[in-house]
């Protein structure tokens, strides 16, 4: 199996990712409340320290959790933190968050280059631990082109999934080489980078899409109705869905940010268990 390159001071934060995914799974398929201890136990550690860990990782303790999946999450998340897209223009992408001051840098491929299945581009790829498990990231020349997580589909499902967005390409395994982009993508960058630029290899109207994304604030949420109005096609809601699931670039165009109108999470293209824990991420670190 391929070595992964490890993300400073992240490998904790990637255990905590999977303790609290199990622990998620557990309070979804539970029919009544757990107690702290039951949740505990089943994790194999002391109610103090797992309620600790919970509350770090998702921003409330397990109980209050609990409520939030009764109430419809997705729905406290669109009452609480909604934003509308024109006010993301406005306010200047500066302002919305960190990850958008680091990724603000980004290129698009052209639409005939899109359409020769990306023949002549030489992608560098490799595996890194992340916050949310093992990602798969991607990236020419320009930038990051790719990033997937394999921790609800498997590695070699994600790997399949990425290579096969772009079949003309040439593959070069190189995780070096695109490691500066992947610590500034992870918070953990040395400084010495300002960007870690993106490549968007897709069709026009996803690109709008993918642009759309760009401009939500950090632990923050919109809609995909929204999405489809400030791109000029209100009536297309159901192709921006599609567009939003065919987002290469998880994470840094942030397409776990938009949720449907009726308050539903909606679908994630790499497991909603991990659309969720990225909700929860960036909630508590937009508290903090």
């Amino acid at each position: 199996m391929t070595q992964h390159q490890i993300i400073p001071d992240d490998s904790e934060a990637t255990y905590h990712y999977h303790v609290v995914r199990r622990a998620i799974d557990l309070i979804d398929q539970s029919e009544d409340p757990l107690s702290l201890d039951e949740i505990a136990a089943k994790m194999g550690m002391s109610a103090a320290h797992f309620q600790r860990l919970f509350s770090r990782w998702v921003g409330v303790s397990p109980k209050r959790y609990q409520q939030y999946l009764t109430l419809g999450h997705a729905k406290t998340l669109l009452r609480d933190r909604f934003t509308t897209l024109d006010a993301s223009h406005a306010l200047g992408l500066s302002g919305s968050g960190r990850l958008h001051d680091l990724f603000v840098r980004w290129e698009a491929m052209s639409p005939g280059e899109f359409a020769r299945g990306g023949q002549g581009l030489v992608i560098f790829w490799g595996w890194f631990e992340s916050p949310f498990g093992p990602a798969i990231v991607m990236g020419t020349q320009k930038g990051i082109c790719g990033m997937g997580f394999a921790a609800e589909m498997g590695e070699a499902a994600a790997l399949q999934d990425l290579l096969s967005r772009w079949p003309k390409a040439e593959f070069v395994e190189d995780p070096m080489t695109l490691r500066p982009w992947v610590l500034q993508a992870f918070g953990a960058g040395d400084g010495a980078l300002d960007t870690a630029p993106l490549f968007l290899i897709g069709a026009p109207f996803q690109i709008k899409v993918w642009e759309a994304l760009l401009s939500i604030p950090s632990g923050q949420v919109t809609t995909y109705s929204e999405i489809a109005q400030s791109i000029g096609h209100p009536r297309a809601v159901r192709a921006v869905g599609t567009a939003v699931g065919r987002n290469p670039i998880s994470w840094l165009i942030p397409c776990h940010r938009a949720l449907r109108k009726s308050g539903g999470l909606g679908g994630y293209h790499w497991g909603l268990p991990m659309k969720r824990a990225m909700l929860a991420y960036e909630a508590v670190h937009a508290e903090s």
